[in-house]
């Protein structure tokens, strides 16, 4: 916001008496040697000056290597994020310049509030990706003793261990049991902590999309027999079977998002429904189209269940688990891991995803993806 370009509006006004009750530090510097020349009330206040008695005082005295961006801000129009000097300490501004004859006019603003903000929030970001990458080389650590416990509680219902009685039989299964969720918690919260620190490796490619729904299913079907689940897949609404993203990423999504419709569903079907939607509607979905989008850019994934549906509280951050901490529900939080990792990979693909539910009729998990070449990013 550069308050001095006004002043070539005003040729009989002395540009000095504008500038002197702007909200905003305004200082006038000489260009050669940099020295102050005037000051208004702002600049005064901000940077603890006498407007009487500047003599000898220079920009690069308040402000590191002041004349220096005020330069770079009048040769390139664009404001500057530089560091100042008070008796009190160092502050952050934004500088913004203009060379008139031999004159810098440069107005400051304080933003010292607003780059703590971002140093907090840059820090806070690495410390949660470093805390996950931790987790995930510890992962195996976690997960060996469970899997010793799956093993050894098979071999003992299996008799490998010789006979055991009734009473142990029922004790063995209720430890594999609980031992198997707990493999299936951990499985997703790595899943989900890998995801978020960015430690997947992406590789985008051309593949059948119909093709990888269809392996998807097969991969489920024990889960789709056992609940006599008949699952169906219509993809008459698309145009092009053959979509370039990452095959895995696209996978992963799909997997996370049926297991959670199986769990949902006791009895019934699930649709898995393909088509291009109109670029009106994806925008809305709060995508940024790429340039030059047509109608097979993108491509929507419904996946349709007419199970028990989620409750108004369970809607809630589902696809944050950490919002589900505090809640006691273990469904919930694995839920939670599995469609926050979903989200976190439509994310990445520059996509979208979302749901409606309604008890007792059923959910509808949408996911709109793009499917060309620079829609997609590539460069982690």
């Amino acid at each position: 916001m550069q308050y001095m370009k006004l002043t070539n509006l005003f040729c009989n006004v002395n540009p000095k008496e504008i500038l002197q009750y702007l909200p905003d530090a305004v200082f006038v510097v000489k260009e050669g040697s940099g020295r102050i020349i005037w000051i208004n009330e702002k600049a005064a206040q901000l940077f603890e000056l006498d407007k009487k008695n500047l003599k000898g005082t220079k920009f690069n005295d308040i402000v590191d290597k002041g004349l220096e961006l005020a330069e770079k801000s009048s040769k390139k129009d664009v404001p500057i994020i530089a560091g100042a000097m008070v008796s009190s300490g160092e502050f952050f501004i934004e500088l913004n310049a203009t060379l008139l004859d031999d004159e810098y006019f440069i107005t400051i603003r304080d933003v010292t509030a607003m780059t703590n903000v971002l140093v907090n929030a840059e820090k806070t970001g690495r410390l949660n990706r470093d805390k996950n990458l931790m987790l995930m080389k510890l992962a195996h650590e976690f997960k060996s003793p469970v899997q010793s416990i799956l093993g050894f509680s098979t071999a003992l219902t299996d008799g490998l261990g010789g006979d055991i009685n009734s009473k142990q039989q029922k004790y063995v299964k209720i430890i594999h049991k609980n031992a198997t969720e707990l493999m299936y918690f951990m499985d997703k919260f790595f899943e989900f902590t890998g995801v978020e620190a960015s430690s997947n490796a992406f590789s985008f490619y051309t593949f059948d999309i119909v093709n990888l729904v269809q392996n998807v299913i097969k991969h489920n079907e024990s889960s789709l027999r056992n609940k006599n689940i008949a699952i169906n897949i219509v993809d008459e609404g698309l145009k092009n079977k053959t979509v370039y993203s990452d095959e895995n990423a696209v996978k992963t999504i799909l997997q996370n998002i049926i297991e959670l419709s199986v769990n949902l569903t006791e009895m019934g079907s699930i649709t898995i429904e393909l088509n291009t939607p109109e670029l009106e509607f994806v925008e809305k979905t709060g995508v940024q189209l790429i340039k030059d989008a047509t109608e097979t850019s993108y491509i929507q994934i419904s996946i349709i269940d007419n199970g028990i549906g989620l409750q108004e509280n369970e809607i809630e951050g589902i696809f944050e688990p950490y919002i589900q901490a505090d809640k006691v529900n273990k469904k919930n939080i694995v839920r939670s891991f599995s469609l926050g990792t979903a989200k976190e990979l439509v994310k990445h693909l520059n996509g979208a995803i979302w749901l409606a539910t309604e008890v007792m009729k059923g959910t509808v998990f949408n996911v709109i993806l793009p499917v060309e070449k620079g829609a997609v990013k590539q460069d982690e």
